[in-house]
C-alpha cells in the first residue's frame, strides 16, 4: 500500500513508518523536521510541511491508500495542536478524495471500561493536569466524526516505550478490561492493522495489554 504518516517524529509515528516500511509497504512520512526521523528504508519519502496549509500537504496525500496520524499534544503546553493541525489533514484529504484515516487518540476519551479500571488510574490526572489534553483529543474526534473521511480513532491508555509483543487487546467503541498499558510500537501495530478492517471505520477502538 501506499501511505502517508503525519506525527512521523514521535514515539507512536516512528514506529508506523518503520513497520510499515518492514511490512513492504510505501510510506511519505510529513515531518517539520527530517533531521528528527531516524527511520530510514527503501520506499520512504520524507516530506517536510508544518500542517498550516492544507493545500500544501495535499501532494502527500494524492493517490494514498490510507493516512495515518500520530499527531498530538505532548503536554498542557501543546493543548489545541490535534484539532487545528488534524482539521488541516481532513481538508487535503478531502481536497484530494482521500478517504481511509486512522489516528490516535487516548483512553479517557471513549466510555469508561465497566471495571472502572480507567476511573480510579487516569480520572483524577486528567481533571487536575491533563483536562486540556484530552479536551483537545475530544475536539479532534469531533473533527472526525464531522469529516466525509472512513476515520478510525485508535485510543490508548498509559504508553510505554517497550518492544512490539502483538499480544494487545482491541475493543470497538469500548476498551479492553483491565487494560492498563501498551507500547508505542503496539499501538503503531494496532493502528496499521486497522487500516483495512471495516469493522473499526467510524469508531474509536480502545488498545491495551
Amino acid at each position: 500500500m501506499n501511505l502517508t504518516v503525519f506525527g512521523a517524529t514521535g514515539g507512536i509515528g516512528r514506529e508506523i513508518v518503520r513497520q510499515a516500511l518492514a511490512s513492504g509497504h510505501r510510506v511519505t512520512a510529513v515531518v517539520r523536521d527530517p533531521a528528527r526521523l531516524t527511520v530510514t528504508g527503501t520506499g520512504l519519502e520524507v516530506v517536510r510541511a508544518d500542517l498550516t496549509d492544507p493545500e500544501v500537504i495535499r501532494p502527500a496525500v494524492t493517490g494514498r491508500n490510507a493516512v495515518l496520524s500520530g499527531l498530538g499534544p505532548r503536554g498542557r503546553g501543546d493543548a489545541g495542536v490535534a484539532a487545528r493541525l488534524t482539521r488541516t489533514v481532513l481538508a487535503a484529504m478531502g481536497a484530494e478524495s482521500v478517504r481511509r484515516l486512522v489516528v490516535v487518540s487516548a483512553a479517557p476519551v471513549g466510555p469508561e471500561p465497566d471495571d472502572g479500571l480507567l476511573d480510579r488510574t487516569m480520572r483524577g490526572l486528567v481533571a487536575t493536569v491533563l483536562k486540556p489534553v484530552y479536551d483537545d483529543l475530544r475536539a479532534m474526534e469531533a473533527e472526525l466524526s464531522r469529516s466525509c473521511t472512513d476515520w478510525t480513532s485508535v485510543r490508548p491508555p498509559r504508553l510505554q516505550d517497550k518492544p512490539l509483543t502483538g499480544t494487545y487487546r482491541t475493543v470497538v467503541g469500548g476498551f479492553p478490561r483491565k487494560g492498563r498499558f501498551i507500547a508505542r510500537a503496539d499501538v503503531a501495530h494496532a493502528m496499521l492493522a486497522m487500516i483495512e478492517d471495516a469493522g473499526t471505520v467510524k469508531q474509536g477502538v480502545g488498545v491495551a495489554y
